[in-house]
C-alpha cells in the first residue's frame, strides 16, 4: 500500500493541533509531521530539521522560484512559511504517512497537487461565539488580536466546503475518535 497524506486545516482556537497531536500517537496509523520551513529565527531550543527547517528570506525566495515549495506564504515581509517538496517526498519515500498542519489556502494547494493520494480534513468550532470563547480562555492574546482571529476565522469558515471532510469539533473526544476513524478508513482504502 503507497503512503498517503493527511492535511488539517481549522481557524485558530478550533482543537486542531489537539487533534493531530492525538493522531500522532496512534502507531498504527504510521503519521509523521510534515516539518515546514520558515524564514524566522530558531525560537527558544527549537532546532534546524526538527521544528522547522530555517531558511534565510533570501534563501527562501530563491527555492520560490525554483518551484520547491507545495505551498507557501509571506505572513509578513520576509516572514515565510511553506512545505518543502523535498520533504514531504523523503517521507513518502520511506513509507511514512504524511501529516500537515497548514492554512486553508495551503491546505487546498497541497490536495490539488496530490489528488486522492491526499484526504483534507478541516476542523471547526460548533460556532463563531464558542471560538470566542476558546481564544479568550487561552489568555494569550490581546482582544484586538482575538478580533482579527474571530475576522480570519470567518474567512477561513468560507474554505471548508473544498475539504474532504469537515470535522464539527463541539466534544473534543468525539472530535479526535472521527478523526481518527475516518484518517483510519482513508488509509485502508
Amino acid at each position: 500500500m503507497s503512503s498517503k497524506l493527511i492535511i488539517f486545516s481549522a481557524p485558530s482556537g478550533s482543537g486542531k493541533s489537539t487533534v493531530i497531536n492525538h493522531l500522532l500517537q496512534q502507531k498504527e496509523l504510521n503519521l509523521h509531521f510534515s516539518i515546514s520551513a520558515t524564514s524566522r529565527a530558531p525560537r527558544g531550543t527549537e532546532k534546524d530539521g526538527v521544528e522547522y527547517y530555517f531558511l534565510s528570506p533570501e534563501a527562501f525566495r530563491r527555492r520560490i522560484e525554483a518551484g520547491e515549495f507545495l505551498e507557501y506564504e509571506e505572513v509578513y515581509t520576509d516572514k515565510f512559511y511553506g512545505t518543502l517538496k523535498s520533504e514531504v517526498e523523503r517521507r513518502l519515500q520511506n513509507g511514512d504517512n504524511v501529516i500537515f498542519d497548514v492554512d486553508v489556502v495551503g491546505g487546498c494547494r497541497i490536495k490539488e497537487y496530490y489528488g486522492d493520494r491526499a484526504l483534507a480534513v478541516f476542523i471547526r468550532p460548533p460556532h463563531l461565539e464558542e471560538l470566542r470563547r476558546r481564544l479568550e480562555s487561552r489568555g494569550t492574546d490581546a482582544p484586538e488580536l482575538i478580533e482579527q482571529r474571530l475576522a480570519k476565522a470567518e474567512y477561513e469558515l468560507s474554505f471548508s466546503p473544498r475539504f474532504d471532510v469537515v470535522i464539527v469539533n463541539d466534544n473534543l473526544e468525539q472530535a479526535q475518535e472521527e478523526a481518527y476513524q475516518t484518517i483510519r478508513h482513508f488509509l485502508s482504502q
